[in-house]
């Protein structure tokens, strides 16, 4: 049998055979050398790359690929015209191009608009030592800036297609806007999913369910109040790589939980195709709502991809080196702490390596001031599945330079059973979903009077948690709602979960929900009972906006949308999870609710931070636990405010008993009063905030605090 041979040529050999138009010579501003080629490989002019670059990018000569694999023995490059999945060239690369573990090549001449580009990787096949090399098996970079396959939602890739990549033209001009720098304690966090924020024909919007829509939203956002939003998994992903049917109705992989590239944005999400701009329309997205001071954070999913455990497909890290970007067990299978088949193995250097640049890229590139790390927990486990006292991923995260004024949040648990809420590392630069402060106020809320010291605690910063000394208010990030869980209308109407609509007969999702139903299960038209619901959601608001540390809260719950008792609504691409818009006006006044809200808390340092001595000798901070007179809890928070150096002196008072109480305030100087800010009852506020013709101002330190509801006073002069 003939073996086919490749045929490298020098580039002189090539000039002087006529093949290929000679080059100019190009002094790179990266490097200073004379670029000229040295080889030709299929017809193409190349030489060795730039080894310190990984993935593919464009340069005046070319473009320059990097890609590196510590079992591989050789690597193709392949190159596809656009939509076509037979490669108009392959482009071996010539081992002395390797140094150490690293491909690099520069293809010169190479127009990006006019190719996508993959790779094969040849080395030993052994899935019981986690070796999973196959020359013919098309691999997508692990760089990749733009994915392409699987562009439009909801429409899968062709059968036997596979994932292909872009080079990305890096050309965005941000002007003079800045990366936004607000404290921790000083942000309102609104958690979004970006389809669902838009896609129903409620939003009124003309891009729906794309970055684009969510930029129209932008004034309702400021009107709102909130200074930063965090977008649900937007790196590219493939929403119907698990598709099934449901009594009639499709199921996909709606919240994104599932990697398919870390350094690309999904393409679904973007209103217009953007060839070799992929990205432009997010950029544009982040700039404008930093023009309008709210910052973007990203919830980031570092702990498994969407390739699976040995039943799942191989497109991408495994094909490059299984064995180091999973936690295998010891016969090379995949151990499962994510809950999704395989584990990321974050704490080896090459995949430490990847999420450090990974992290790099999308805060110098898009502006991204925060990231939310989903089962952070992972990122702290050893090679063997094993917990870290000291993880170098999270250290080098918390000391890296680039990353030295980004927000790092932890969602301090995995599905693995390691629970870190209080414990993670953090050397004073990770904060935390304080997954506490949301089952120790739910309890509360619906009427466990019993638990108003350990309330009050959560309340105030949870410094049993985190010592304030050490950690200051910016640890703690307290939710009481978020995608994962019932909405809070849900909350206080389903007292257990209903997502039979998903598939798997209501056995999945949490049976954790502390929830009360107020009485009747679900939808329902008793006044009584909706009256109660709404008063119950504005306490849940009232007492997270009063709470120190950082407040978050789920998109929608400001007009109280609902998920019809879905607590996992994963896979839910439907008004199950997309933002039914209407309610909005049915629902106006709990929506102006939250904005007053959000208002007091911005107005009043004193809520979030120690603000100075107050001159009526007050302590900073005071608590009121109930006693045998009184099921009440009142907070009291005093200091100084710097916007008029006058005293900053607010009342936080919480009666979730089903019966009147009495409220003792502290007394007051002669010429001051206490004047009431909010009220959920509407016993002194009708509509529940100060109405600027009708201030009521008490006499006296006594009060009536109506049942199940809660208050929000000042204390100024007359």
């Amino acid at each position: 049998m003939e073996q086919k041979m490749t045929e490298y040529k020098t580039a002189d050999q090539a000039k002087n055979q006529s093949q290929i138009p000679a080059q100019q010579d190009f002094i790179s501003p990266m490097r200073s050398i004379h670029m000229v080629p040295m080889d030709v490989i299929a017809g193409f002019e190349v030489r060795p790359g730039l080894y310190e670059l990984n993935g593919a990018m464009a340069i005046p000569v070319g473009v320059n690929f990097t890609v590196h694999s510590l079992g591989a023995t050789s690597c193709e490059l392949l190159l596809f015209r656009r939509m076509e999945d037979e490669p108009f060239a392959v482009l071996p690369f010539p081992e002395h191009y390797r140094i150490g573990n690293v491909y690099s090549m520069i293809v010169f001449g190479l127009n990006i608009a006019d190719f996508e580009y993959a790779y094969r990787l040849d080395g030993p096949y052994d899935p019981s030592r986690g070796l999973l090399f196959r020359k013919d098996q098309m691999l997508l970079d692990i760089y990749a800036k733009a994915v392409t396959g699987q562009s439009q939602w909801g429409r899968p890739k062709q059968e036997g297609s596979f994932y292909k990549a872009r080079v990305v033209k890096d050309d965005f001009d941000w002007g003079r806007i800045r990366p936004l720098q607000t404290p921790m304690e000083d942000l309102v966090i609104y958690e979004m999913h970006v389809r669902g924020f838009t896609r129903d024909g409620s939003s009124g919007v003309e891009y729906p369910g794309t970055f684009a829509g969510l930029m129209e939203k932008i004034s309702y956002l400021k009107e709102l109040g909130i200074n930063a939003v965090e977008l649900m998994p937007i790196f590219e992903f493939d929403e119907v790589k698990d598709s099934r049917m449901v009594n009639g109705q499709q199921v996909v992989d709606y919240w994104g939980y599932n990697t398919v590239s870390f350094f690309a944005p999904n393409t679904s999400y973007a209103g217009a195709t953007e060839y070799n701009r992929e990205g432009t329309e997010l950029k544009t997205l982040i700039k404008e709502l930093n023009r309008n001071g709210i910052e973007c954070f990203l919830d980031v999913v570092f702990n498994h991809t969407a390739e699976g455990n040995e039943m799942g497909p191989c497109f991408s890290f495994k094909g490059f080196d299984n064995n180091i970007y999973y936690m295998l067990t010891p016969d090379g299978h995949y151990y499962n702490f994510s809950g999704c088949g395989n584990t990321l193995n974050c704490n080896h250097p090459i995949v430490q390596q990847l999420i450090l640049e990974c992290l790099r890229y999308w805060t110098t590139v898009y502006h991204i001031t925060g990231f939310r790390f989903d089962l952070a927990s992972i990122l702290g486990r050893n090679e063997d599945g094993s917990p870290m006292s000291k993880p170098p991923l999270l250290q080098s995260l918390a000391f890296d330079p680039i990353l030295g004024n980004v927000k790092l949040i932890a969602e301090a648990w995995d599905a693995g059973g390691l629970y870190q809420v209080g414990s993670f590392p953090s050397w004073n630069r990770w904060a935390e979903w304080n997954g506490r402060y949301r089952d120790d106020m739910r309890n509360f809320l619906k009427g466990d009077f019993q638990m108003s010291r350990t309330a009050a605690w959560r309340i105030i910063g949870s410094p049993d948690i985190y010592d304030p000394a050490q950690r200051g208010y910016n640890a703690s990030v307290n939710f009481l709602n978020c995608h994962d869980g019932f909405t809070l209308w849900d909350m206080y109407s389903y007292n257990k979960k209903h997502n039979e609509a998903n598939g798997w007969n209501n056995t999945e999702g949490s049976d954790d929900n502390r929830s009360w139903n107020c009485g009747v299960e679900g939808e329902t038209d008793q006044e009584e009972v909706l009256t109660l619901r709404r008063k119950l959601a504005k306490n849940a608001i009232t007492v997270l906006m009063m709470s120190r540390g950082t407040p978050m809260f789920l998109a929608g719950d400001e007009f109280l949308n609902t998920q019809f008792g879905n607590n996992n609504a994963y896979c839910q691409d439907n008004l199950t999870s997309w933002l039914d818009w209407t309610l909005l006006e049915k629902n106006r006044d709990h929506f102006d609710y939250v904005k007053h809200m959000i208002k007091i808390r911005r107005e009043h340092p004193v809520v979030r931070r120690f603000a100075g001595n107050c001159s009526l000798g007050l302590p900073e901070i005071k608590i009121f636990e109930p006693n045998q007179q009184t099921k009440m809890l009142s907070i009291l928070y005093a200091g100084r405010n710097q916007m008029d150096n006058g005293d900053d002196i607010l009342c936080l008072a919480v009666n979730v008993y089903w019966e009147e109480q009495e409220l003792s305030l502290p007394a007051l100087p002669s010429d001051m009063c206490w004047r009431v800010l909010a009220d959920t009852s509407g016993k002194y506020l009708p509509k529940g905030i100060p109405d600027p013709g009708r201030l009521v101002s008490l006499n006296g330190n006594h009060l009536k605090a109506d049942p199940r509801s809660s208050l929000v006073l000042k204390a100024e002069r007359r």
